[in-house]
């Protein structure tokens, strides 16, 4: 018999009652430190004091509305991003998949009304993952991801990843936009160049496309920067934000300039839940504790910290990883052929530290944005210890 709960996840016999900070705690009482924050998620660790109450006082109130009528809550928090990014206006959903979705939508939109409907493929790019949607699937391009869902939706060609002779080569009349994650999380934590994503702006301004940017997994301070497109001094014309935007509370967001908003109308996107005053109290309490005096600048520290840390934990485990890949608090351990993500997570596991598998044999760490950096050397030990067992000497062993 299938199970109840649909088995669409290949899910760790785990499960948690708690959390606090950083940890999190299973209903048999095992404690776990944990580097991978619901996949990026959870930005200000589990059961902050500040979202917990913030979001207790508004459930009390009013949970939802609809969008028939004014949002105080989503006012004030699509003011504040306004106010801290390159965007005019903001436009709020539930999750990143529906961010992106919306984002290719305003990208179309703006070229129809622009006088040129014809332009309105986007150029991705091979390891990306915009989300699991048709639209958003067609956009990662992944073979298996798209394997029985029909034919592909129309509209996304894709390019390697950092080779900007290929992004100009891709382009034709019927371009409207490149559309790129500023580090593939999920295609195994790769950091686009930032002279390659200056090259991007300015070759979308040569040939009046739209830089479309997803920083579903990268924005909310998860680099030390709100936004990690930040650190190359460039602002795109339209973004996505989901995932950390409101602590694990399901919350998303298109932040566009005025040019690309001004075409989304009444009657042309919409959502039942998106911006409700719970999410929205949500997302602003996540604002304050991010836009604190301080608190980027300590990410920075941390996961500068970090690095280093996962460097040298590296150099001493030659047969089981070969380097650290990433920027901020998104970082990924590349491991050897010998070694899978696979069996270092299980491995991580058993050593009481929770992290995330992703592409190109790589193991993610994505702690909370609250992580300090004792907690650090404490992952780093687990990490070492998990090393250890996977030593391919000592696996032997083990499997014996």
């Amino acid at each position: 018999m299938i199970p109840a709960l649909m088995p669409t996840y290949n899910r760790a016999d785990l499960a948690f009652e708690r959390g606090e900070g950083a940890w999190l705690w299973t209903v048999d009482g095992r404690r776990f430190l944990d580097f991978g924050s619901g996949i990026a998620t959870t930005s200000i660790g589990h059961a902050h004091p500040h979202l917990v109450k913030t979001i207790a006082e508004q459930a009390a109130k009013v949970m939802h509305t609809s969008n028939l009528y004014r949002v105080p809550q989503a006012e004030r928090l699509a003011a504040r991003l306004v106010e801290n990014s390159f965007a005019d206006s903001v436009f709020f959903c539930n999750s990143g998949a529906e961010a992106n979705e919306g984002m290719i939508k305003a990208v179309r939109k703006y070229h129809a009304e622009t006088g040129h409907p014809e332009k309105f493929r986007l150029i991705c790019f091979e390891g990306a993952f915009h989300g699991r949607t048709l639209a958003t699937l067609a956009a990662t391009g992944n073979e298996k991801y798209l394997a029985g869902f029909g034919p592909v939706v129309e509209g996304f060609d894709h390019v390697p990843f950092g080779n900007m002779n290929a992004v100009r080569d891709a382009i034709g009349p019927n371009t409207a936009a490149i559309m790129i994650e500023p580090i593939q999380g999920e295609g195994g934590v790769r950091p686009a160049d930032l002279r390659f994503l200056k090259e991007l702006r300015a070759v979308c301004d040569e040939y009046g496309l739209l830089l479309a940017l997803d920083e579903v997994q990268t924005g909310m301070g998860r680099t030390g920067k709100l936004w990690a497109h930040q650190w190359a001094g460039i602002e795109p014309d339209v973004m996505s934000s989901a995932k950390g935007i409101g602590g694990g509370f399901p919350l998303g967001a298109i932040l566009a300039k005025e040019k690309v908003a001004q075409y989304l109308k009444p009657g042309t996107h919409g959502t039942t839940y998106g911006g409700n005053p719970l999410a929205c109290a949500a997302g602003n309490a996540v604002l304050d504790v991010i836009l604190a005096p301080g608190f980027l600048e300590q990410v920075d520290r941390v996961a500068r910290h970090l690095w280093k840390g996962m460097q040298e934990l590296a150099a001493r485990h030659p047969t089981v990883a070969t380097g650290v890949r990433g920027a901020g608090l998104l970082l990924g351990l590349q491991l050897t052929p010998e070694v899978s993500n696979a069996e270092m997570q299980a491995a991580a596991v058993a050593e009481g530290l929770l992290t995330v598998a992703a592409g190109q044999n790589v193991l993610r760490l994505a702690p909370p944005l609250i992580v300090t950096e004792a907690e650090v050397d404490q992952a780093l030990a687990m990490l070492d210890r998990a090393a250890l067992r996977m030593t391919p000497a000592n696996a032997k062993v083990a499997a014996k």
